[in-house]
């Protein structure tokens, strides 16, 4: 029996019991995989990060309750954090190596900039499309994408109102598995006066959905932008962005594309940080 540390942190998020929650355990070397399985499982969290600190670069690992992922954006925010702010203060830009190869992680004052791969997508057509995406929203969409990465369903709706106002079917949402869909809209202009004319201009808005992973709704997901970013930056004739996640929690990120890499920044704050005793 040992012990490992973890830190339970709010990645973008400015503020505690905001943004998307992450568990980040540092190791020495690679548990088994079944074990981290379990621990990932345990937490309950969208997303458990494992890495090895004191390598080049520092391998990096993701895990949902039900399985390992091949990219995940709240997790690497989490992790840099972690490692910044904890395991070796005073860093401030660390490469990780993971299944979607070397990514980097830099601090710029309170935020942290991510360089993450650019993921195409593709219109498809009606026939297409599953029925079960469709029923599942319980909305129909001006168009739905699939990533080109094979992993993503986009259902794009005409304004952020009909985004936020879903109230999706998890049992049939699941029926689209193995993938995930994201419901995205323009951001809700900005005019007039008033306090919505107080906050920051918002390009778009996201919500997203995983029941089949054991993610009914994710608060904030960094990777499925790595896909939103690219469309919306192509529609809207800009390369920097600012989307929300309109979750329950919600979150906000500054994106900015370049080339075939998108750039994702928030900011993060610790919850919790103790140990797991490991048998």
């Amino acid at each position: 029996m040992h012990c490992i540390p973890i830190y339970q942190v709010d990645a973008f998020a400015d503020a505690v019991f905001g943004g998307n929650p992450a568990a980040v355990c540092p190791l020495d070397d690679w548990l088994p995989d079944g074990t981290l399985q379990a621990i990932a499982a345990e937490n309950n969290l969208s997303e458990t990060a494992f890495l090895i600190p004191g390598r080049d670069p520092v391998p990096l690992r993701w895990f949902t309750p039900r399985l390992e992922v091949k990219l995940c954006g709240h997790a690497t925010l989490a992790s840099a954090f972690v490692l910044f702010e904890f395991l070796e203060p005073g860093r401030a830009a660390v490469t990780f190596g993971t299944l979607s190869g070397r990514l980097g992680v830099t601090r710029q004052g309170d935020r942290l900039s991510m360089d993450f791969p650019a993921i195409g997508s593709e219109r498809l057509e009606p026939d297409d499309v599953p029925t079960a995406l469709i029923e599942g929203l319980g909305a129909e969409p001006e168009e739905v994408r699939f990533t080109d990465d094979d992993w993503n369903y986009i259902a794009v709706f005409a304004d952020e109102e009909i985004v936020r106002e879903l109230r999706p079917d998890f049992r049939l949402i699941e029926q689209v598995h193995p993938h995930g869909v994201a419901a995205t809209g323009p951001g809700r202009p900005r005019s007039g006066e008033g306090p919505a004319n107080d906050a920051p201009a918002i390009d778009f808005v996201t919500r997203y959905f995983v029941p089949s992973y054991g993610i009914p709704e994710d608060p904030v997901t960094g990777s499925i932008h790595c896909a939103l970013a690219p469309y919306w930056a192509e529609r809207l004739g800009r390369p920097r962005l600012a989307a929300r996640q309109v979750s329950e929690r919600g979150g906000r990120l500054e994106l900015e594309v370049t080339g075939d890499r998108v750039q994702l920044a928030g900011a993060a704050v610790t919850y919790m940080t103790g140990e797991i005793i490991v048998p």
